[in-house]
């Protein structure tokens, strides 16, 4: 894995130096596989004579310049460091390099469109990748201003940071000058450059240029008047929330492809995976996904580019801001008013998924190097980091929790900070000392889970209640909580809330006498509304009200709470898979949020290959199935639920029966009033059928014909290496180690590769996994060897060999501590599926 600057070194970096100015300039004209990248870089050292390095990874160096005196580059380049002899008070240093194209999706990613040969480039620089582009002290605490020039063909938009004050120049035959003023002050991994022959929509807000971009290919499905809708929302509310305007002039927003990530925060210069444009119909989900990517980026404007970390320790706190902020954003200025209930569903699912793997971590994470860095952006950065902020403004309150922050943006702004920083507006807003609150939840590791303890009389009336928490051995902090209960009964209108207490719970017990002599009702459910951070535990009869009513809970949050118990129970073997599964089946049909409805069949089909008993798991598909074929039937015609319920069902099918439904669906023998079998839907029922043996590649062939797109031939390599034989694993293999691949048709492959209900034929390749484990690490770059470690590892083989493979792997071989968190997170996973498929066969006996 190329590249790794470490803490230590960027400290001293930022010790001895202060950087005045980047000017760059490009030359996009040279060819396919490099550009011309020269780079002028002013800046100061407080130690004249001392030596230090600078960022650069280039197939070729030119010349380097420092103070005058040209440098030997053969002594002093090792291919991503140049070594700076001698400095002097104020420095110049010019380079001049041809810098290299990018497949991988890291640094300037070049891709051709497969429908009109356009070219493509779009910058991705985070964590530690700007000096793929350009010369640059690549550290986040080390700002400067970036003034950039570009020659590009004349048909090419060219957008970075700033707006153009040049904009098509002529420069020579078929080649065009763009120039683009110095920025505001700002981190090298949030500068940007997109090119090529975008498609642009332009509009304007509250004095802010905005624009829109995608390729041309795909500009028929751009829904400009949607997107901006929800830009302008996020800029009317964020300028009152943060009592400060937008820093950085203009607004791009651009949807680039074969991006790996969501998106990226580049400052007035935003990237998204192109995805979010959407070519075939898609579910309320996915818009209000989109939308909170949106005003995640946005948010990220003020916390993260106007006030940055100043190492990435503090990574945790960028995102799980801009993670909240969006979300609070959504509640109150969007048609969504519901996204905390797809918070609690799908972050918050995510976060107490990574915080009991092995490779847990305090949300305030030690960040040594940029390897450790790259690994950490997971559950517990996002999605338990934002928990712990929503339970700490309601802690504080929230008009002190944002009155903390307007007084950290004011403070900071341009500069770097540390968590101590904002702490003490935050303690300064609210008046209260947040130390222990710090040390609780930000420097400790573990999930705790609260149970209901409770006596009830003779009249059915409580006569004690409790609230027990717990921790696991292997973390065993017990936290301070801000918790409500909330006592739901069935009544004729449904399952309601008739009453809530919200207290504080400390230690293993705390009692709630406000409790005491009310009536028990049909659900008890600890952690109502969803204030802090834990798991919850339902009692026997709250547990038997869910399976026999849970579509009867009329508030969308405690119905997602509850089903959220009985998945974590699932998990931790507490509850058998094939009850879960048949709890979703049942309740599925008063789940009108399609958000919910979308997450619990997701489940329901995880806990199908992953803890239910093998023996059982196609009684279990079945039985999905037929409801999901019963539930399609009767939907709303061309409504979202009706969407959901069919893509659900391409996941589900297993008998000959319902794969023949799939079968019509595609070929149009079968139709379902109000659903379009669109270009995306196809591929969904086509993928299943070919990983079935129902379909081969003359159907792949056939269909990548008619859909000769990007994403259709991701599609095409998905389903290939899908196909049941096995011919087409090893040709899957031969090409996911051959090195020719981009990102996105990669990572295509490596899903088909491991399609689970193909655990046989992934077998033979289980040695050459952890064969190609140490070259992949050595010689890939940081994205690629990631993907390659934790997707192809073999968590199909739900046995004691994988984990003791496994164990002697690390043994033999202590990888890198990067590599070696992804491989015991595999392994976790293995070891949790290997428990709960136990709890899942005596459930089975008992029966």
């Amino acid at each position: 894995m190329a590249g790794n600057l470490t803490r230590d070194e960027a400290k001293e970096r930022a010790r001895i130096l202060g950087v005045e100015s980047y000017a760059v300039e490009l030359d996009l004209t040279t060819g396919a596989e490099t550009f011309r990248s020269s780079t002028v870089v002013r800046f100061s050292s407080t130690e004249p004579g001392a030596r230090t390095f600078v960022d650069l990874a280039a197939p070729r160096v030119h010349s380097a310049v420092l103070n005058g005196r040209a440098l030997d580059v053969a002594e002093l380049f090792d291919g991503e460091r140049l070594t700076l002899p001698d400095l002097a008070a104020e420095n110049e240093l010019t380079v001049v390099a041809d810098a290299a194209y990018m497949r991988t999706g890291e640094g300037l990613h070049r891709f051709v469109d497969p429908v009109d040969d356009s070219v493509y480039l779009y910058s991705q620089f985070e964590t530690a990748d700007a000096h793929r582009m350009f010369t640059c002290f690549d550290q986040p605490d080390l700002k400067s201003t970036f003034e950039l020039t570009v020659f590009a063909p004349p048909s090419w938009e060219v957008v970075s940071n700033s707006a153009p004050d040049v904009e098509r120049e002529a420069a020579g035959e078929e080649r065009v000058r763009w120039h683009f003023p110095a920025t505001e002050v700002m981190s090298t991994y949030i500068t940007a450059l997109i090119a090529g022959p975008y498609h642009v929509v332009r509009d304007e807000h509250d004095g802010i240029p905005l624009g829109l971009y995608c390729r041309a290919s795909l500009a028929e499905h751009l829904d400009s008047e949607a997107l901006f809708e929800v830009t302008k929302q996020g800029f009317d509310f964020f300028h009152g929330l943060f009592d400060l305007r937008y820093p950085f002039g203009k607004y791009d927003q651009l949807f680039v492809p074969e991006f790996n990530a969501g998106a990226m925060e580049n400052a007035g210069a935003v990237t998204f995976l192109e995805d979010y444009v959407f070519r075939s119909r898609v579910t309320d989900a996915r818009y209000e996904r989109r939308a909170e990517t949106i005003l995640h980026e946005m948010a990220h404007m003020w916390f993260g580019d106007l006030v940055t970390m100043r190492w990435w320790d503090d990574l945790w706190l960028n995102e799980s801001f801009a993670t909240y902020a969006s979300v609070y954003c959504q509640v109150n200025a969007t048609q969504w008013s519901d996204a905390w209930t797809t918070f609690a569903n799908v972050e918050k699912a995510w976060a107490l998924r990574q915080d009991q793997l092995p490779s847990t971590h305090p949300i305030a994470a030690d960040m040594v190097d940029i390897q450790a860095v790259e690994v950490n952006f997971d559950g517990i950065t996002y999605a338990k980091g934002a928990s712990v902020l929503k339970q700490l403004a309601a802690y504080v309150g929230v008009d002190a929790f944002f009155a903390g922050v307007r007084a950290y943006f004011k403070e900071n702004a341009f500069g770097n900070t540390e968590l101590s920083d904002l702490l003490k507006h935050l303690e300064s807003a609210s008046g209260r000392d947040l130390s222990a609150w710090s040390k609780e939840w930000l420097e400790t590791t573990g999930v705790n889970t609260m149970r209901p303890e409770f006596e009830v009389d003779a009249d059915g009336n409580f006569a004690s209640f409790a609230v027990l928490q717990e921790a696991a051995s292997d973390h065993p902090t017990l936290r301070s909580h801000r918790l409500a209960v909330g006592l739901y009964d069935r009544t004729d209108e449904g399952i309601v809330r008739r009453e809530r207490v919200e207290l504080d719970v400390s230690g293993a017990r705390t009692e709630v006498p406000e409790l005491v002599g009310r009536a028990r009702p049909d659900l008890v459910l600890i952690n109502d509304d969803d204030l802090t951070f834990t798991k919850i535990r339902l009692d026997e009869r709250s547990l038997r009200t869910l399976v026999e009513g849970a579509g009867e809970i009329r508030e969308s949050l405690p119905r997602a709470l509850a089903f959220s118990a009985a998945w974590d129970m699932t998990r931790d073997g507490e509850m058998a898979a094939r009850d879960y599964v048949a709890l979703v089946a049942s309740g599925i049909s008063g789940v009108n949020d399609v958000t919910v409805a979308q997450t619990l069949l997701r489940q329901a089909s995880g806990a199908l290959f992953n803890y239910a008993d093998p023996a059982w798991r196609p009684v279990g598909f079945e039985l999905l199935a037929d409801r999901l074929s019963e539930l399609l039937s009767a939907a709303e015609p061309g409504g979202d639920l009706q969407l959901a319920y069919v893509n659900a069902l391409a996941d589900a099918a297993v008998t000959d029966a319902h794969l023949s439904l799939l079968r019509g669906l595609l070929d149009g023998a079968i139709t379902v009033d109000g659903l379009e079998v669109d270009t995306d839907l196809r591929w969904t029922l086509l993928r299943r059928l070919v990983a079935a043996g129902k379909a081969g590649e003359a159907e792949i062939a056939a269909e990548l014909e008619a859909d000769p797109t990007a994403t259709g031939q991701r599609n095409a390599a998905g389903a290939r290496a899908a196909i049941p034989t096995a011919e087409a694993k090893e040709t899957a293999w031969e090409r996911i180690v051959g090195g020719d691949l981009a990102n996105a048709e990669f990572r295509a492959t490596l899903l088909g590769f491991t399609e689970p209900r193909q655990a046989e034929l992934y077998r033979p390749y289980l040695e050459r996994y952890f064969a190609q484990l140490a070259p992949a690490w050595e010689k890939w770059t940081g994205e690629f060897a990631q993907t390659f470690a934790e997707v192809v590892y073999p968590s199909q083989l739900v046995e004691e060999a994988t984990l003791e493979r496994t164990d002697a792997y690390i043994a033999d071989n202590s990888p890198a501590p990067a590599l070696h968190r992804l491989l015991i997170e595999g392994r976790a996973g293995v070891e949790r599926a290997l428990r709960a498929r136990a709890t899942d066969v005596a459930a089975g006996r008992n029966r």
